[in-house]
């Protein structure tokens, strides 16, 4: 099995420019589309400006593009948004983090046990999986360690799109994934035993539908221990 290429490169190289930057916060905070002209408004910027790098961050899919054809006269004008998957930057609309801690209280008061929270994560992790299948296909005749590799491959591209910043260390029998960040570090704090278990869930189901490797331990903030997944080829 193989590294895990650098997570985000693209969409970091993106936002490192503070045109982008900018650009990106302003539709972070916008409650609703915006058109090109719009956002070259409110940064005090030409539209021709801001155009191309409106562009550039659609193609890295930072952002959602949709055509508005009730402008009236002339050419339909496109409305940018940012895009369901690109990362939050902890840009998420308020009533969001409110949510999860009211609906992870309510689950903690239900008594929700750590079996649970493995099996909805696992059902998440799965469907995840399948759609990334339904994205890129699997390779006829793919086995071994190819299929352990494009396992380890899109594991990491869905930890890094969660924002877990995976790190990837082998030792010629399996692979470790650390999770550098944790999105999820309030709230784990607080409930280790249902967000870590949503999390481990998650990470079973995905490797388990898309083969090719196997969850031998699962790290979390329970085993006192730097947060991480231990894999193996099938």
């Amino acid at each position: 099995m193989e590294d895990v290429a650098p997570p985000r490169l693209a969409v970091l190289k993106a936002l490192g420019d503070n045109t982008r930057y900018a650009i990106y916060l302003e539709l972070a905070r916008s409650a609703k589309p915006r058109s090109t002209a719009e956002v070259a408004d409110s940064l005090e910027l030409h539209p021709n400006t801001v155009r191309p790098h409106l562009e550039r961050m659609r193609e890295v899919g930072l952002l959602a593009v949709e055509t508005d054809n009730h402008g009236g006269v002339g050419r339909p004008q496109h409305l940018y948004s940012l895009a369901p998957d690109a990362p939050s930057l902890g840009l998420e609309p308020p009533p969001m983090p409110m949510l999860a801690r009211m609906l992870l209280g309510v689950a903690a008061a239900a008594g929700a046990a750590g079996d649970e929270a493995v099996e909805a994560g696992r059902e998440h992790g799965r469907a995840a999986a399948r759609a990334y299948l339904d994205e890129v296909g699997r390779t006829a005749g793919e086995a071994g360690e190819e299929k352990a590799r494009t396992c380890l491959r899109a594991l990491g591209t869905e930890l890094a799109r969660l924002g877990f910043d995976p790190a990837v260390a082998s030792d010629g029998e399996g692979v470790t994934v650390a999770f550098t960040h944790c999105p999820f570090a309030e709230l784990a704090q607080a409930h280790p035993d249902i967000v870590c278990h949503l999390h481990r869930g998650l990470v079973e189901g995905f490797v388990g539908t898309l083969g090719g490797a196997q969850v031998e331990r699962f790290r979390t903030l329970l085993d006192r221990q730097p947060c991480r997944v231990e894999l193996s080829s099938v």
